[in-house]
């Protein structure tokens, strides 16, 4: 009798273990889980030791644009520009580059001779009309007195739409970039003074270019452009820079941050505003700008330039 009884209860205790198994088992989980978790190494991060450029996955050098490309949400910053009817002021002239090849920009000479030159840099799409129309627009604003060129970076490649866009930026090399600035200084001259603007991509190219364009640069405009990290290379630069960044996780607080630290650094003057705007609120092409902040930013740009050719 006593031998069945314990038979009973061995069986009754083995189908009870089965019937709460499959309540234990995430309970078991989680208690293995929170174990794992507690005695996993920590890294330890001191204020301000996090790299601004951690969070980006680099497919090219991290002081350009292209790196972005593939970034979830950039595109959409960038919606398709609108076609509209473009008669210009200035006409395409080409010119030879140190590479043995021709370039091109959209040329506005100034009413009169000078040496006063302005090299506008476009966005990701390429040398459009909304960047032609701005060139015009500088020209006009500076009186006509300043020869202007809007400089074709993809030669000859343009698009409206945004995947080709970063197609495009991405494919761009950096020997070809330079190549075309080297040869649009040539094209302006031995004596001329230059000064640079650009969006986004072109934002990055304001300031290569003027650290290429050396003792003849004047001056740079960058909007929202990733900025130049190479200390070494900013104390070559032949002016100061005006910064007129969004308020974005790209270009971010951080990245600007960092970039007037080294401008500081490299004993070179920063004059900067991040405006509460997303990225590329004030691009020519952007049919959802910003119009009162790229109205603000652009009377800073329009008055730097100004101050540099003394118009």
């Amino acid at each position: 009798m006593i031998k069945l009884i314990y038979e009973f209860e061995v069986i009754f205790s083995f189908k009870l273990q089965l019937t709460l198994l499959p309540m234990i088992k995430p309970i078991i989980t989680l208690i293995l889980f929170l174990i794992s978790w507690f005695f996993w190494p920590k890294t330890n991060h001191s204020p301000g030791s996090e790299d601004p450029f951690s969070g980006i996955t680099m497919c090219h050098s991290n002081d350009d644009m292209a790196q972005f490309v593939n970034a979830p949400g950039f595109a959409a910053f960038h919606p398709s520009p609108v076609a509209f009817d473009f008669q210009g002021k200035g006409s395409i002239t080409t010119f030879s580059t140190p590479d043995g090849q021709q370039a091109s920009g959209y040329l506005i000479k100034a009413s009169a001779p000078t040496d006063h030159w302005l090299f506008v840099f476009q966005e990701w799409w390429g040398l459009n009309d909304h960047i032609k129309h701005q060139a015009d627009v500088f020209y006009e604003d500076l009186g006509g007195k300043v020869n202007v060129i809007a400089l074709d970076m993809y030669d000859g490649k343009v698009t409206a739409n945004p995947q080709e866009a970063g197609q495009f930026m991405q494919g761009a090399k950096e020997d070809r970039l330079q190549h075309i600035v080297t040869g649009a200084r040539l094209l302006a001259g031995p004596n001329a003074k230059i000064a640079n603007v650009g969006w986004c991509f072109g934002g990055s190219w304001s300031l290569k270019s003027a650290l290429l364009n050396g003792q003849q640069n004047i001056g740079s405009v960058m909007y929202y452009g990733m900025p130049v990290r190479d200390v070494e290379k900013l104390k070559t630069l032949n002016s100061d820079v005006l910064g007129l960044f969004a308020t974005e996780q790209y270009i971010s607080e951080a990245i600007i941050k960092e970039f007037a630290a080294n401008m500081e650094t490299a004993g070179k003057k920063l004059t900067y505003k991040i405006f509460p705007a997303v990225h590329g609120f004030s691009n020519p092409s952007n049919p959802k700008y910003d119009e009162a902040a790229s109205k603000e930013a652009y009377g800073m740009a329009i008055s730097y330039l100004k101050e540099k050719f003394g118009v």
